[in-house]
Formats: structure tokens, C-alpha cells, sequence
């Protein structure tokens, strides 16, 4: 497999688990889902549900596609996570995949402690593509500077990657936030990494006031603002021309999986 075979894999492999979607209807004891069959006899089951004629191939299919499209969502952002920290890896040489990834434990309210990760990390003691980490700790410094931050933090840069941001969840954002605190805590800069264009700028103001960058899918050549061009300049690979000289492979796995999810059977 080539490195562009790899890459294209690791991006549809998420996607493609979609095929298999079916929605659960309460059905906790069927963890794969409920067929069209079984959702028929169900709804076919309740009084109310088939006097009104809500046991029908169509009310399936609307099921089937609406928590389908979350679960197209979800495993593209897992799938642009996954492609984004094998794209660390190979640029930076890493002699250990695990330097990719950065995690920390915390408590609970309860007392508990919880292990909570970020998708991507460069280290800055562990890459040994010498002419990235040169970049790269120039671009730490001047991002710092945007940020009016005063000290360069000396491990290197965590990511949370995301594959768009459409929600205004507060809770949601202060997550985020608190895993910011504790990334400058260990001496690394906070990055969102926001593989679309799509993200609201009152967002992008309250992480960039609480000292988290942001950069988004933009046609930007600022590899302060766009992930295209901070992994074109930064880390050296160019992640769009990835995307459009594969784009008709994307398309057609995406339109199969939206056509299976928008169909009853």
C-alpha cells in the first residue's frame, strides 16, 4: 500500500461503518441496530403508532437517515482525526506512533479519575524531520504572539481535531477550554484543528480569548488561520491537493453511504 493508499483508507475506513447503520428505537438489548422488519412489527405492536400510520417504510427510512447523518458526521471527524496524526507521524519521523497522541488524567466530581486525550501532538523533542521542527517552532512563536501570550511553551503543539463545528455548546466549549488550561499547564499550545471552513466566529473569539488557537479548512495561504496551509508549510505535506485529486473516490463512497442510509432496506 502506498503512502496516498494509506492515507485515502484511513480517511474512508470510519465513513464506511455507516453502511451498517440501523437505528436503535429504545432497543438496548440490540446493540446492532433494528431492521426494517423488526421496526414494522414494533410500531405495527402499538395501538397509537399504527392508527396514525407510523408503521411504514417511510417513517423507518426518516429514522434510518436522520441518526445516520449524525453517525456520518461522527465517523468523518474520526476519519479526518485518524488521517491528521498519520500525517504527523510520517512527516515528523516519529520513532514511536504513540508520540502522536497526548493524554491526561483527571478527577471527577465524584473522585474518580478519567483519562482524557487530544488527537494529535508534535512534540518537539521527538521529530527528527529537522527542517519541520524549524518551522514549526517558528510558527509556535509567532502564534504565541497572536494569542498575547508571552512564554513559547517548550513541549510543542496538542490538536483537537474536528471534522466541522457547527454546534454553540457552552458545555461543550468550557470541555474544551478546561483541556486548553491543562494543555499550557504541561507546556504545549492548544490547536483546534478544524478540517471544514464551517465554524462561527463568536466561537473562534471565546477560544482565542481563553489562549486556544484555531485554524479551519480555508483556502487561506496563513498557516496561521488555515490547517491546508499550516500542514502544506508546517508540516511539509499538502493536505488539500490530497483531498482534491481524490475527490471523485471521496464522493462516490459518500453518495453510496448517503443512499443506503436515505433507503428503508
Amino acid at each position: 500500500m502506498t503512502p496516498e493508499e494509506k492515507y485515502i483508507e484511513t480517511f474512508l475506513s470510519p465513513i464506511r461503518t455507516c453502511l451498517a447503520y440501523k437505528p436503535k428505537f429504545g432497543e438496548s438489548q440490540n446493540p446492532k441496530g433494528v431492521t426494517l422488519d423488526g421496526f414494522l412489527k414494533i410500531y405495527g405492536a402499538d395501538p397509537f403508532y399504527s392508527w396514525i400510520g407510523l408503521d411504514s417504510d417511510l417513517m423507518y427510512a426518516a429514522h434510518k437517515a436522520a441518526g445516520g447523518m449524525t453517525s456520518v458526521y461522527r465517523q468523518i471527524g474520526i476519519g479526518c482525526e485518524h488521517l491528521f496524526r498519520e500525517i504527523i507521524i510520517d512527516t515528523t519521523h516519529y520513532s514511536d506512533r504513540d508520540f502522536a497522541k497526548w493524554s491526561y488524567e483527571a478527577k471527577t466530581s465524584s473522585g474518580k479519575v478519567k483519562t482524557l486525550s487530544l488527537d494529535g501532538r508534535l512534540e518537539l523533542n521527538k521529530i527528527k524531520n529537522v527542517e519541520l521542527k524549524k518551522r514549526l517552532k517558528e510558527w509556535i512563536k509567532v502564534y504565541c504572539k497572536d494569542l498575547s501570550v508571552n512564554q513559547m511553551p517548550k513541549n510543542g503543539v496538542v490538536f483537537e481535531v474536528r471534522q466541522g463545528y457547527k454546534s454553540k455548546d457552552s458545555k461543550r466549549q468550557n470541555v474544551d477550554i478546561d483541556n486548553a488550561t491543562v494543555a499550557w499547564a504541561n507546556s504545549y499550545i492548544p490547536i483546534f484543528a478544524i478540517f471544514s471552513s464551517q465554524i462561527d466566529s463568536n466561537v473562534v473569539l471565546r477560544y482565542r480569548n481563553n489562549r486556544c488557537g484555531v485554524i479551519i479548512g480555508s483556502s487561506s495561504d496563513n498557516p496561521q488561520t488555515s490547517l491546508f496551509a499550516f500542514s502544506k508549510n508546517i508540516l511539509g505535506y499538502d493536505l488539500a491537493d490530497f483531498f482534491e485529486r481524490n475527490s471523485m473516490e471521496f464522493k462516490t463512497e459518500i453518495n453510496n453511504v448517503l443512499k443506503t442510509l436515505l433507503n428503508a432496506n
